[in-house]
């Protein structure tokens, strides 16, 4: 089972963007913005702008206009899916590239696309905060509007385990009573955890009475990658979190409590703060035992630094 599990996160490595695709990205040019919504690159890449369409204008308050588009980045082969390619042009005509990396990117390469934005927007002032208002106001509805009229296709959810089970990958951190973080399958029985009042934001410790193990099965599991722009309007941060749990796991957002399952792009979930849904995928775990935590009090644990409910008593 181990080796499954090994081979299904080398396959998707093997679909993700490298550190060199990465850097290669940021070179590649579009002769025509107006007009080229097609665009191949060293006949191993292509540039697909079709599924965002028109290009986006913000107007600061100087009252200068800047263009963002929006191109799909695609490896030739197989046509994965590897990103965003991102054209920021101001208004003297000078052009900005940015690399948006997709879902399942290796850390490292977010960590250098964070980087790089803030070296643009250390020349270019508000690059940042016109980025992050482009990117989780009409990227995510670009994505939400294709994924719920099926504008993929071919490409289908794999089978997983659906069921009762409200529990998590035995990996995810969770938050104990002194601030420390401890892999799930690892909490032990009266050990304190930490839960956080959903409405006052107040946290507390409570013991685990006990921790819930789930036979081996391929679970479906919900991953999320959660994004937060912080900052005083003159320096802006992206903060980034993600989680995994079966589909019906609840979790709190701004509207109210939802499975994790039902959120969509442009939710915004408690960490106890806001972050913003920015993708989710679904789809098969791999065969392995899920976890859950039965505390004595609270009605929430913090989980990857996410806050989730707990499982309500029957």
């Amino acid at each position: 089972m181990p080796e499954a599990r090994a081979q299904m996160q080398d396959s998707a490595a093997s679909r993700a963007l490298t550190m060199a695709e990465y850097e290669k990205a940021k070179s590649f040019s579009v002769g025509d913005l107006d007009k080229d919504s097609y665009v191949k690159i060293e006949n191993a890449y292509i540039l697909d702008r079709n599924d965002f369409g028109k290009p986006y204008f913000i107007t600061g308050d100087d009252g200068l206009k800047k263009r963002i588009d929006l191109y799909k980045l695609i490896r030739k082969e197989g046509r994965r899916e590897l990103g965003v390619v991102i054209f920021y042009t101001t208004e003297g005509g000078k052009r900005y590239i940015a690399c948006l990396p997709g879902f399942k990117t290796d850390g490292k390469v977010w960590e250098k696309y964070f980087e790089d934005i803030h070296a643009i927007d250390k020349e270019e002032k508000n690059f940042v905060l016109k980025l992050s208002y482009v990117l989780s106001r009409e990227l995510g509805f670009q994505l939400y509007r294709a994924a719920a009229t099926g504008a993929q296709p071919g490409r289908e959810r794999e089978a997983g385990t659906y069921g009762n089970d409200i529990c998590f990958p035995g990996d995810m951190l969770v938050t104990m009573g002194d601030g420390s973080f401890r892999s799930l399958r690892d909490v032990k029985e009266g050990e304190d955890v930490t839960t956080v009042d959903p409405v006052t934001k107040k946290a507390a410790v409570v013991k685990v009475k006990e921790l819930t193990v789930h036979e081996v099965k391929n679970y479906a599991i919900t991953r999320l990658l959660l994004v937060s722009a912080v900052g005083d309007g003159k320096e802006v941060r992206l903060l980034s979190k993600w989680l995994e749990a079966t589909p019906n796991h609840p979790v709190m957002t701004s509207g109210g409590e939802k499975r994790i399952g039902d959120l969509v792009v442009g939710d915004r979930v408690m960490c106890p703060e806001s972050f913003v849904v920015w993708d989710r995928e679904e789809s098969a775990g791999g065969m392995q035992r899920v976890y859950n935590i039965v505390a004595a009090g609270g009605s929430t644990f913090i989980m990857n630094g996410v806050m989730v409910m707990q499982k309500r008593k029957n």
